[in-house]
């Protein structure tokens, strides 16, 4: 099994900027692909990022592009994920994610571990 423990979550301004971390432990030998995910008061969860083990970006959707980066230390088995010029609809529970079957995918079935999600709130 793979443990994800998310960090860096918390309260910003609009425009401000956040880095979330994402540390994975147990079995991280098997891990193939990892992500993140948001999911907003009411509505569904939400794929925002993705990476697989060649190290490149899946997603970038019009709702983060050019905003949002996401980064994967392997010697760590840490992931970022780098917000930048936030806006109050960025506001959500962000969500770790890994894949231990798939090295590509934006879908929650494509992963079969998370972690338990850090708060992000931006005011206006």
């Amino acid at each position: 099994q793979v443990q994800l423990v998310e960090s860096g979550g918390g309260s910003v301004q609009a425009g401000g900027s956040l880095r979330l971390s994402c540390v994975a432990s147990g079995r991280t030998f098997s891990i193939q692909m990892m992500g993140w995910f948001r999911q907003a008061p009411g509505k569904e969860r939400e794929f925002v990022l993705g990476t697989g083990r060649g190290g490149g970006s899946t997603g970038d959707g019009d709702s983060v592009k050019g905003r949002f980066t996401i980064t994967r230390d392997f010697a760590k088995n840490t992931l970022y994920l780098q917000m930048n010029n936030l806006k109050p609809e960025d506001t959500a529970v962000y969500y770790c994610a890994a894949s231990s079957f798939r090295d590509y995918g934006s879908s929650a079935s494509d992963f079969n571990s998370w972690g338990r999600g850090t708060q992000v709130t931006v005011s206006s």
